[in-house]
């Protein structure tokens, strides 16, 4: 159902002549501004809610990078949309929709939040290993429950594998950018689609916001701002701060970190055996649940041997731990970019004996400007708004605002839980809008080209 949804907005933003693509753009990783607590207000879709934006932002890769020769070819010999369509733009998106799918059957699997709020009686593996860890103190079955959840990062490898050597590359050397044709029939209908999943994402933070507005659900509705004043011991605007700081370095580092790792793994033909080890590594933290990666730094980090121990409690583990919990989305991304480019632009920098680095740099670097920027801001977006990832590792100085809203709403002050929250839906759109508008700015200024 996710990947259905999201590869028909996907298209929509990449295929069409649809109006408001910036805005829709936007809209598709608003699930990912709010954490765990308004998710579970979604109640049956709140899987599919949450999931929504992990799949647009790997799907919507291949169609963004496409040759309008094959277009034109295809328009040549007659052939219909339809035809068009199952022929050349569904084969190349073949593998950022595997890839999305493994995304989004690891998540649901591993996810904690959801099914801890409105599971009820209903166990899953995650959920099982906070009764186990928390509410019996068994450390040891916990771990155990941790292993069985690698088993999908391992299915996720062979499959990565497989589709892998399948895949061709769409971005030649002397490829032409594809530019949408108008269709008056077509643009109505997706952006219809994507006006529909817009309001359905607004009605799920209406609700949280109304909540945060109110007196004291459901006795007194009279509106009132008093929840945002965080007086309550336990929340404050340094936490809100620390968050910022906390996800504004995942974001600049990371997309770094990420992108320069999927192209050591991908393009590099020498040691094929290592860089299959590092994609195998690569994929792991997505099979790992938040709190149990958590524990696993806790401890790591409160060894009495280990040098690094003066670490815990600060704001560099936390940026450590969300990079790592929040990577393999972002490295699946970046391969599904990588690719779509022809072997050809290394075969020249070859020839012309070019470092790999520098074609790295010139080269590489600036056709995948678009994709480099969707990961800072998706890593931005989940570091923002993780819960389990952080709850085990934060220190009197690092506190940040989705634990202090989850204890919040542990002590029974849903209201200004919600403040909190929301506070965090706020900061993201700011953050996203204003990447959008310096994303705009520097792909004008390295992608002429286009």
């Amino acid at each position: 159902m996710v990947i259905s949804i999201a590869f028909v907005y996907a298209y929509a933003l990449t295929r069409t002549c649809m109006r408001f693509k910036g805005f829709f753009k936007i809209m598709a990783m608003v699930p990912l501004l709010s954490p765990s607590l308004l998710k579970a207000i979604a109640l049956i879709m709140a899987s599919v809610f949450w999931t929504f934006p992990h799949a647009v932002l790997v799907i919507s890769t291949a169609p963004a990078i496409s040759d309008m020769r094959l277009y034109e070819a295809a328009d040549t010999l007659k052939a219909s949309r339809v035809r068009t369509f199952f022929m050349v733009t569904l084969p190349g998106a073949c593998y950022g929709l595997i890839s999305s799918t493994i995304v989004v059957c690891i998540l649901i699997f591993t996810y904690f939040g959801v099914p801890k709020v409105i599971g009820g009686n209903y166990n899953v593996l995650a959920t099982d290993i906070y009764k186990e860890v928390l509410g019996q103190q068994n450390f040891e079955m916990g771990a155990v429950v941790s292993v069985v959840l690698l088993t999908p990062a391992l299915l996720a490898f062979v499959i990565d594998r497989l589709v892998t050597r399948k895949q061709t590359a769409l971005l030649s050397a002397r490829a032409v950018p594809f530019v949408p044709k108008p269709n008056r029939w077509l643009d109505g209908s997706m952006l219809t689609f994507c006006v529909l999943i817009t309001l359905l994402t607004m009605a799920i933070l209406g609700m949280a916001q109304f909540a945060a507005l109110i007196k004291f659900w459901p006795y007194n509705l009279g509106f009132t701002l008093e929840h945002y004043a965080f007086d309550l011991e336990g929340s404050g605007w340094d936490n809100f701060f620390n968050y910022l700081i906390m996800a504004g370095s995942v974001a600049i580092f990371g997309a770094a970190i990420v992108f320069t790792g999927a192209f050591l793994i991908d393009k590099p033909r020498r040691d094929s055996g290592l860089r299959q080890v590092f994609q195998f590594v690569a994929l792991l933290p997505m099979a790992i649940p938040g709190l149990v990666l958590g524990l696993a730094y806790l401890f790591f980090i409160n060894d009495p041997d280990n040098p690094l121990g003066f670490l815990y409690g600060t704001i560099v583990i936390l940026i450590v731990n969300c990079l790592t919990h929040f990577y393999t989305v972002s490295h699946l991304t970046a391969m599904t970019s990588l690719k779509q480019m022809d072997r050809e632009f290394e075969s020249v920098s070859t020839s012309l004996k070019v470092p790999l680095m520098r074609s790295y740099m010139r080269v590489t670097v600036p056709v995948c400007m678009p994709t480099i920027l969707d990961v800072s801001m998706y890593l931005f977006l989940s570091s923002m708004t993780t819960v389990s990832t952080v709850i085990f590792l934060y220190g009197p100085t690092a506190k940040v605002a989705s634990v202090a809203a989850i204890h919040l709403a542990e002590s029974g002050e849903s209201a200004v839980a919600a403040a909190m929250a929301m506070l965090i839906v706020y900061a993201c759109i700011v953050v996203r809008i204003a990447h959008a508008f310096a994303s705009g700015w520097l792909l004008k200024r390295i992608q002429g080209w286009r």
